[in-house]
């Protein structure tokens, strides 16, 4: 049997503001659809118009910027509720009229209050699974940023005794409520030892993903 040839992927990352030249802008009057997609659950979470102002700004800040029609003005997600999109890869479709753009969200991305503008009946029970993980995540890569006082995790953060102390703990006592077979303890143990465990390897500069990964390479 013939072996047909194999088909690669094209890369159409826009990385930088030279590759803006390959995006149709006017085709929408100087606008360009962009969906912006959780890049840890997989959820769509928003659809929203950009113009090259804003794919620039999306790019030299690292954070999800779009043009307003209503008001006609330039907004960076978030800016007032804090709920920013931080944008992880930004790509073309194969027309150069759309972007999207994988982003790690800090808080809901709906101004409902609802983690996707699309509901609860367009997000899988795995991926809000996933997502509530991410939304940990994105959590506790804040307060490494920002620090707020009388932060707990900032003070595992800063500790590497006690937070090495608290993963030997909480490992023990998910393992007692094992023994035990206590059914409604485990699960919150569990919860308290992915919490302490997740710190510890922000501590070390390493997210969620890099877990999800890891466990993506063995299923696989």
């Amino acid at each position: 049997m013939t072996e047909l040839p194999s088909v690669g992927m094209t890369d159409r990352r826009i990385q930088s503001e030279d590759a803006l030249a390959t995006l149709d802008f006017e085709k929408s009057d100087g606008l360009i659809p962009v969906v912006a997609q959780d890049a840890v659950s997989g959820s769509v979470l928003m659809v929203a118009w950009a113009n090259r102002e804003a794919v620039c700004m999306t790019l030299e800040t690292g954070f999800a910027h779009f043009w307003s029609r209503t008001r006609g003005a330039l907004w960076k997600k978030g800016e007032t509720s804090g709920n920013v999109l931080a944008l992880q890869s930004l790509h073309a479709d194969c027309d150069g009229d759309t972007l999207l753009a994988l982003v790690e969200p800090t808080g809901p991305a709906c101004h409902t209050g609802e983690h996707t503008c699309f509901g609860k009946g367009a997000t899988t029970d795995s991926s809000v699974s996933t997502q509530t993980l991410a939304r940990l995540d994105a959590t506790l890569a804040a307060r490494a940023k920002e620090r707020p006082e009388g932060s707990y995790t900032v003070k595992l953060l800063d500790d590497a005794n006690l937070r090495l102390k608290k993963l030997g703990e909480e490992t023990a006592e998910l393992v007692a409520a094992l023994a035990t077979r206590d059914a409604e303890r485990a699960p919150e143990e569990v919860a308290d030892l992915l919490y302490h465990a997740l710190v510890a390897l922000r501590a070390e500069g390493i997210g969620l993903d890099a877990v999800l990964s890891a466990l993506e390479d063995r299923a696989g």
